[in-house]
């Protein structure tokens, strides 16, 4: 079964990218979607044989997010837990018969951090949901979860230190999770491999100079390792300033 995340960042301009085609050439069983930015009934989306799921921010032209499956779920949920974390469509659970598929948009700790607080908050809770999870079935969460885990992660870690997306707070709830009985893919099977990202900048020709940051993700359960046939990103595949990455499981 292969898995696809892409931060479509817009799905209507993505669409008018290529993004049916890169769907198409990709084959992929399940594709997430992060950061739709729609709102019900704003596109028209072909893409025969699979069952459409999509959670909408209440916010106009925010987030959102989508599972898109040949195979149905069994269920389908939208957010999770307390009312603070229901409104800008963040979450779906997919459950299928043999695991969870969740697919997440993480907040944005924002310039000069002044979302972090929510984001410790949005971290310890979502982890406390997996965890739930896990305990039934195993997990397969993904998404661009806007952190670069370690150095490794990011083009420039030197100057990135303590921004959004590389600060201790944010690298440690990444670290708290995978201590939790989680395992980053793409690091279990490549876990030297460098110059490895799927977001650039708009600015300063970030992706022409593959200056960039790995912050989507595929982490699983760690009893799905034995499952796990591989693990790729997809920097050629244009559309968004984030390239799809994805997840082979046997």
């Amino acid at each position: 079964m292969r898995l696809v995340s892409w931060n479509v960042n817009g799905l209507r301009a993505c669409m008018k990218k290529g993004f049916v085609e890169s769907c198409l050439a990709l084959g992929a069983d399940v594709y997430c979607l992060q950061e739709t930015k729609i709102q019900e009934g704003q596109v028209e989306l072909e893409l025969p044989g699979y069952h459409m799921y999509w959670n909408y921010a209440d916010k106009k032209g925010y987030s959102g997010t989508a599972i898109l499956s040949r195979v149905e779920p069994l269920s389908v949920t939208y957010d999770f837990g307390d009312d603070i974390h229901r409104h800008e469509g963040r979450i779906i659970t997919a459950e299928y018969e043999d695991f969870y598929l969740v697919c997440c948009y993480t907040p944005n700790a924002k310039r000069g951090l002044e979302r972090i607080d929510y984001r410790m908050i949005w971290e310890d809770d979502l982890r406390q949901y997996l965890c739930g999870l896990d305990k039934v079935k195993p997990v397969v969460y993904c998404g661009d979860l806007n952190v670069a885990h370690e150095e490794i992660d990011l083009k420039n870690p030197g100057p990135n230190r303590g921004n959004a997306g590389f600060s201790d707070q944010e690298r440690g709830k990444m670290t708290e999770l995978l201590g939790a009985g989680f395992i980053d893919s793409f690091r279990e099977l490549y876990p030297d491999r460098t110059g490895a990202y799927s977001w650039w900048s708009y600015q300063f020709n970030a992706r022409a100079n593959n200056a960039g940051w790995r912050i989507d993700y595929f982490i699983l359960s760690q009893r799905l390792r034995d499952r796990l046939a591989g693990a790729d990103i997809f920097p050629e595949i244009m559309g968004s300033d984030h390239c799809p990455v994805s997840v082979t499981l046997d």
